[in-house]
């Protein structure tokens, strides 16, 4: 007998990374894909009328509405998330979250793949205990749901997924796909490039682009789910997507020889020049921005990429992520 095609829900599928992702599948596998999303109209890279899709269309926190569709579904990516209003941000990525998992039938339901955010891990991937004591309402709701999800019956079936610093979409909303926050603001940076050009600073991160992330998660969704083999963690699997570490002068550089800004000789960015800086420049910073600003070095090991997993990664470097994203190129690479 042939078996019946995997039941894949992606929550919060017209975002980004949702709407990548569901692309992804649709290419590469023969899935039925059940779309949970607020907005019809923002779903503009995949159509609504493709045989394999179905839309149920309602807020996250109305998770008892789709109670059939959830108890019949195979595989989950939870990519729906909430910041901003800290009521809401609880109700959506703590307590709906649990109530999704409550609906799920554990004899059908194969493998969760819950997105959170590589903030609240440290370098080796251990929960960092400054998520919950100076994190926004996003960063201390995420890192309370993964502390909750470790001791879930499901556990065994989860991959938690922490996407570092994503890109996707075009600046100029020319893709069929939504332009991600940091690719959005990419036009907003490079205004303050004759600033940055003068300046150094001792800090490094990680970017993904949305297309390889949705690879990762495809190749995930589509391949026999299996107990975590990561050492040093508990049942559910951590993975950082990212590519490998960029440092803060770096990525300056790069984006100044796009643009045709001239770099120059480098002031270092001391303690004492930042916080100078806050308060001549109109940034308004809270505890975990103070945090953030110390620790400075935002990289994790391991840090995984679609290679990882077989595939190829569609953004591998970031003149590669410039170019996707349509900045407009004034200068030499």
């Amino acid at each position: 007998m042939i078996p019946a095609p995997a039941r894949i829900l992606i929550t919060g599928a017209s975002g980004c990374v949702g709407q990548y992702t569901a692309a992804w599948l649709l290419e590469h596998s023969d899935a039925e894909l059940l779309l949970w999303l607020r907005d019809p109209a923002k779903l503009s890279a995949i159509s609504a009328d493709q045989p394999r899709v179905r839309l149920l269309v309602g807020d996250l926190r109305e998770t008892d509405r789709f109670a059939s569709e959830l108890s019949s579904v195979t595989r989950v990516i939870h990519t729906a998330t909430a910041w901003g209003d800290p009521e809401r941000a609880h109700q959506v990525n703590v307590v709906a979250v649990k109530r999704m998992l409550a609906l799920l039938n554990p004899a059908v339901i194969e493998q969760i793949i819950y997105f959170s955010t590589a903030s609240i891990l440290d370098r080796s991937l251990q929960p960092l205990q400054e998520a919950l004591a100076y994190g926004t309402e996003y960063i201390q709701t995420k890192a309370q749901c993964l502390r909750e999800l470790e001791q879930h019956p499901l556990a065994e079936r989860i991959v938690a997924v922490f996407p570092t610093l994503v890109f996707g979409g075009r600046v100029d909303g020319t893709s069929p796909f939504p332009t991600s926050y940091l690719t959005e603001g990419l036009a907003e940076a490079s205004k303050w490039l004759w600033l940055a050009r003068w300046l150094r600073a001792d800090a490094s991160f990680h970017f993904i682009h949305a297309a390889d992330i949705a690879a990762i998660c495809g190749i995930l969704a589509t391949t026999p789910h299996q107990p975590n083999p990561e050492p040093g963690q508990g049942p559910v699997r951590r993975i950082v997507m990212g590519q490998p570490w960029i440092s803060v002068n770096d990525a300056v550089a790069t984006l100044c020889r796009w643009r045709g800004v001239s770099r120059t000789p480098g002031i270092p960015l001391w303690s004492w020049l930042i916080e100078g800086l806050i308060k001549i420049l109109p940034i308004e910073i809270n505890a975990w921005d103070r945090f953030s600003i110390h620790q400075r070095h935002f990289v994790h090991d391991p840090v995984t990429q679609p290679e990882r997993f077989g595939g190829r990664s569609f953004g591998p470097d970031l003149e590669t992520v410039l170019i996707d994203s349509g900045l407009p190129h004034r200068g030499n690479v």
